[in-house]
């Protein structure tokens, strides 16, 4: 991890995370947008990187779309005080404001900006972008949110993140769909509960983590690499549970959270919703199964010089997490 060895970038890491709580710790809707201003420069810097060609076009795509949702944030709060000093005037407003939230976070359909910018990140950055930079926006979306808006934004949130899965030779544009998925998942649990939120987003974070750590260690960026790769096999045996669990196949860990979502959406008789949910998770695993089946069973080139001894300190507690991962669900009937 290059960038922890950098004072700079630890100071606007810092920024980055205070800022996020600036934002959700406000007491009013002018603070909040001081906060993601804030959270937009200090992610800049840290985007920027002098051994990635992309770079400057994601900073910049990146920097572009986060300012026009700003404004949009800023301009429905000053709209709405100087129209009627409250908040409950109709569904106008509330789509406005939930629209450039969801600019922030990537989701559909505001969603364009979200693959392009993670292609040309490292995976740290983009272990960011995936987890860390979707807590302020969802966090002010659940102060105010216009529901029946949000029904439709998680149907398709989840139907194209599992549909721009399709023929992505990208890992990072892989990941960026898994995230827009996710963010379906994640909509849903905050409309229904702060708590049931932060038990999905942990466990989401957690398998994002993962898997940038594996790909980082092993700097892995397409899908042929993993083919074509002598790596240790516990790394590929870990790299397809945790592939399996941020799809959400039950005996894995990450089933755990959405089985709750989808028990609350049941409970409240949406079925049709819930449906769909279960069904975008079917095809995101098969693009998943495919992938893995493949990398585990072609046969690659084996070079008897070309051996790769990864050493890394990480790596036991990365395994411990996996073996978590394949345990959790029955550690977890436990509990319930």
């Amino acid at each position: 991890m290059l960038l922890l060895t950098n004072s700079n970038k630890m100071f606007f890491l810092f920024i980055l995370f205070f800022s996020t709580l600036i934002s959700i710790s406000a007491n009013s809707w002018l603070g909040c947008w001081i906060g993601l201003e804030i959270n937009l420069l200090s992610f800049i810097p840290l985007i920027s990187s002098p051994y990635n060609l992309l770079n400057s076009e994601a900073s910049l795509k990146y920097f572009i779309t986060q300012s026009i949702a700003s404004i949009n944030f800023l301009f429905s709060i000053l709209l709405s005080l100087f129209f009627m000093k409250n908040f409950l005037f109709n569904n106008f407003f509330s789509i406005i404001i939930n629209s450039s939230l969801l600019m922030k976070m990537g989701s559909v359909p505001f969603h364009f900006w979200f693959p392009n910018v993670m292609e040309g990140l490292s995976w740290f950055n983009c272990f960011i972008l995936m987890t860390w930079q979707k807590i302020t926006p969802m966090i002010l979306l659940s102060y105010y949110f216009n529901l029946n808006f949000l029904y439709l934004i998680m149907i398709f949130n989840v139907l194209i993140g599992a549909i721009g899965s399709f023929n992505q030779t990208s890992l990072r544009k892989l990941m960026a769909f898994s995230s827009i998925n996710n963010l379906g998942w994640m909509i849903s649990s905050i409309i229904i509960s702060e708590n049931l939120w932060m038990i999905y987003f942990i466990f989401y974070s957690i398998f994002t983590f993962i898997m940038c750590f594996l790909f980082y260690i092993i700097n892995i960026f397409f899908m042929n690499q993993l083919f074509f790769f002598n790596m240790n096999f516990l790394i590929k045996i870990s790299i397809m549970i945790n592939f399996l669990s941020l799809g959400g196949l039950p005996p894995f860990l990450g089933f755990f959270p959405k089985w709750i979502v989808i028990n609350y959406l049941l409970n409240n008789n949406f079925f049709i919703i819930s449906f769909i949910f279960i069904m975008s998770s079917l095809i995101l695993l098969f693009i998943y199964i495919r992938i893995i089946y493949s990398s585990l069973l072609f046969f690659s080139i084996k070079l008897k010089w070309f051996k790769i001894y990864i050493k890394n300190n990480f790596l036991i507690l990365i395994y411990f997490f996996n073996f978590i991962s394949l345990l959790g669900m029955i550690i977890s009937t436990f509990f319930f």
